[in-house]
């Protein structure tokens, strides 16, 4: 497998000349192209055709959703290209926006997760599969909004399987999940299947019924 290929997007000329010389550093990643805005980023994805787009949410000219406009718009154009967008903040409508129509290869992260370069990897390689990776920040806030509602579908899943469920919207694979909630694979292989059957995703493969239950989760926290 060749070299992930990535896009950047950022109006910020240092945030983005800092963002570069990190992936620059990566093993098995080529950054193809630095842009300051949605507009270049659109000619640049259609010219480059990455595995995968790193970009703001805030450019020109309004500094509002230009970078979850280009998103869905790389997503329809150009559906192999994953993206994963950021954001300064905890912005839950804006999480909502850009997956209003599905999660599969769309990431949301904080701007601070840039630091955390292997993070940050994990995840424009998990979109690049036509994953997703949610910011755990923003899956928390999501599910503090609707856990306890009955009406939502998250109320018959236990403490457990809901714990799962979250660091399934994250982007994280069953061993990082086993690592991370104290737990053997087994057990997150058993809670995961639970999750599916709750949830009525029974009869598709695994990587779709991931991103279903993902899908789900989001829906269920609108």
């Amino acid at each position: 497998m060749g070299a992930l290929r990535v896009v950047l997007a950022d109006d910020n000329f240092l945030v983005r000349e800092g963002v570069a010389k990190l992936l620059a550093e990566v093993d098995d990643l080529e950054l193809v192209d630095g842009v300051g805005d949605a507009q270049a980023l659109l000619a640049s994805v259609a010219e480059h055709r990455p595995d995968a787009v790193l970009t703001d949410i805030r450019m020109p000219p309004t500094h509002t959703t230009e970078g979850i406009e280009a998103a869905k718009q790389i997503r329809a154009d150009h559906p192999s290209v994953g993206v994963v967008v950021l954001s300064q903040y905890v912005e839950e409508d804006y999480a909502f926006e850009l997956l209003a129509d599905g999660v599969a290869g769309l990431g949301y992260l904080l701007k601070e997760r840039v630091s955390d370069i292997d993070e940050l990897v994990r995840a424009l390689g998990e979109v690049a599969r036509g994953g997703s990776a949610l910011d755990p920040k923003v899956v928390e806030g999501l599910m503090r909004r609707k856990a306890g509602e009955a009406s939502s579908p998250l109320s018959g899943l236990t403490d457990k399987e809901r714990a799962v469920l979250e660091q399934m919207a994250t982007g994280r694979n069953n061993a990082t999940i086993a690592t991370t909630l104290y737990m053997s694979e087994r057990s997150v292989e058993k809670h995961i299947s639970a999750v599916f059957l709750k949830l009525g995703l029974l009869d598709e493969g695994e990587s779709n019924r991931r991103v279903r239950a993902v899908l789900t989760f989001v829906d269920a926290t609108r």
